[in-house]
């Protein structure tokens, strides 16, 4: 088994630069009067090899080293942050790495990056992990993917972990991947299970095909074993104050290859509850059969104290802004309560709610699928039945001290 690698000869390299000029990925940089190529983000284009006159660039085909995987141990969880906060999918990688960890008899490690974490690094423990590895630097304040690849990856290099965990937002993905990459493994992306088989593989399934299909996938000649999960999926790491764990301070490098440069940080504004985190949501599909339809699952929502959701084709339509969408292409929810209304129930939307923990369904097809997965059904026409809900809520709310479903 091969693999293509590209790299520099130096005995004819001349140090021209064209190469870094013309490579369209900058993945060229010239480093102590060396050419070097970042092969975790080329795509392989040959536009550097095309302008090297000296034939300086080759690109060959290696065998690849079977790797001895006794020699990986553990669990390893990137703890993601923003702002100085730890991000909530660092919570559920904590959770389901102690699972994996404990089944596998090995330790749960985590590895956290960022400037003044000693305090929340000291929190990871609490949360499940033996051993946090703390890089603490000014530079490290924001996401860096440079410096971070560089960094995780010689650390992963160093304590050879059988199982990397990401979180599957857009900093770890982008992250999980160039970190595949440096270390010559496999990455699953958007987990929705993982377990460990009788051979200790990590286990890794996920939707496929649009999510009409759920594949199994591992990684049996490789290590680590990589993979980011959903937010939302994996259930959350119980705190326990006073746990035993160490925290680890690394050293920083005297020099990281870094080529962004930060010219501010804007926080998202959400005008809505970000739905990801709600306890209730109230949902609605193209069942609601006209965008003025709408209105209604944002009035319910509002007289519930709950955010509202959305389905794709909704979506879509213009009806609802893309940032409520639950869904495969959309985003993952856990909420207390699940109200679908107008929603057929296609697979790739289930994928994104079914592991709610109640489920009320309102269509006026009795044989749709959401129906299947619901723990309360109420069939017949959704303009009679919520602007009833509506109504009897509101009734409720001025006759008590009824405040949301969510508290």
């Amino acid at each position: 088994m091969g693999e293509e690698r590209i790299r520099v000869i130096e005995s004819r390299c001349t140090l021209c630069r064209k190469c870094v000029d013309v490579c369209p990925y900058s993945c060229i940089t010239i480093q102590e009067e060396s050419v070097r190529i970042d092969e975790a983000c080329c795509q392989f284009c040959r536009a550097c090899q095309a302008v090297c006159e000296p034939e300086a660039i080759e690109i060959v085909t290696v065998e690849l080293e079977q790797v001895e995987k006794d020699a990986y141990k553990g669990v390893m969880v990137f703890a993601e942050q923003r702002m100085g906060k730890i991000a909530p999918i660092t919570f559920e990688l904590l959770g389901k790495g102690r699972e994996l960890a404990d089944k596998l008899g090995e330790p749960l490690s985590c590895v956290l990056l960022g400037n003044g974490m000693k305090e929340n690094a000291s929190e990871l423990v609490d949360f499940g992990a033996d051993i946090v590895y703390l890089y603490d630097s000014p530079s490290l304040e924001t996401f860096r993917e440079d410096s971070y690849t560089e960094l995780i990856s010689s650390l992963a290099k160093e304590e050879k972990p059988s199982v990397m965990l990401f979180g599957g937002t857009s900093f770890g993905k982008s992250l999980a991947s160039r970190t595949a990459a440096r270390l010559d493994t496999g990455l699953t992306a958007d987990c929705t299970g993982l377990d460990i088989d009788e051979n200790g593989n990590l286990v890794q399934t996920r939707p496929a095909v649009g999510g009409n299909v759920i594949a199994t996938i591992l990684c049996e000649n490789h290590r680590p074993q990589m993979a980011t999960v959903r937010y939302k999926v994996m259930e959350r790491a119980v705190r326990r104050s006073g746990r035993e764990g160490k925290v680890i301070e690394k050293k920083m490098p005297e020099k990281l290859l870094d080529r962004t440069r930060v010219i501010d940080t804007v926080l998202e504004e959400e005008e809505d509850q970000d739905i990801e985190d709600a306890e209730v949501i109230v949902a609605g599909g193209m069942g609601l059969g006209k965008p003025e339809g709408f209105k209604l699952i944002r009035e319910l929502a509002e007289a519930l104290g709950a955010a509202f959701g959305a389905s794709r084709a909704v979506v879509d339509e213009g009806w609802a802004p893309r940032t409520h969408q639950v869904g495969l292409s959309g985003k993952t929810v856990r909420p207390r309560i699940y109200i679908a209304i107008g929603i057929s129930g296609a697979v790739q939307h289930l994928a994104g709610m079914r592991n709610s923990e109640t489920i009320i369904a309102i269509n006026e097809d009795p044989k749709a699928p959401i129906f299947d997965i619901a723990t309360y059904g109420i069939v017949g026409d959704l303009y009679e039945i919520v602007p009833e809900l509506i109504h009897q809520i509101k009734e409720l709310s001025t006759r008590t001290n009824f405040n949301s479903l969510s508290h």
